[in-house]
């Protein structure tokens, strides 16, 4: 069984950097979208503090369907340049949301969620294949360092799916 810990203690960089070589570890070895999502997801609402929602939405039919997460139950089904993660799939630039309530179009699945950040997951080909969501209770809770940490977290779980990004 693993055993993910990572200590909030840490300075911001070393903390992604245990967090990512355990991302690494966690999904060695296994190619499934759906698995790696749902061991992903549930590393990072354990690991990381002041979150309330740790998930993925994958493209599905044109928009964002909800995969596997961590917390309250969420919107089944987002527009592509709908709300924060809509958004991040649109431009494929992560999103850090420091007040969702400022955000135009916020969509409000936990109407405690005040900060959010979300990474689009693009394959190596090219193609969009969801979203890495985190939302917070906390107002700015996600800085640079976060993203640039989640990033990389990110990448390692588009990694784990092969070439093509769709994992078996």
């Amino acid at each position: 069984m693993f055993e993910g810990t990572v200590s909030a203690a840490l300075p911001k960089r070393e903390f992604y950097g245990e967090l990512t070589m355990q991302a690494r570890a966690l999904l060695a070895d296994e190619t499934n979208r759906v698995a790696n999502a749902a061991n992903l997801s549930a590393l990072l609402y354990q690991t990381m503090p002041e979150l309330n929602w740790a998930g993925f939405y994958f493209l599905t039919g044109g928009e964002l369907v909800v995969g596997p997460f961590q917390g309250k139950p969420a919107c089944v089904r987002i527009a592509i340049g709908r709300g924060v993660c809509g958004r991040a799939a649109e431009t494929r630039e992560t999103q850090v949301v420091p007040d969702v309530h400022a955000f135009p179009g916020h969509i409000a699945c936990d109407a405690a969620s005040r900060s959010e950040i979300v990474i689009p997951l693009v394959s190596g080909a090219g193609d969009l294949i969801g979203v890495l969501d985190l939302d917070s209770p906390v107002p700015a809770r996600f800085d640079d360092e976060d993203r640039a940490g989640l990033e990389a977290v990110a990448a390692v779980f588009v990694g784990s799916l092969g070439e093509r990004g769709t994992g078996s």
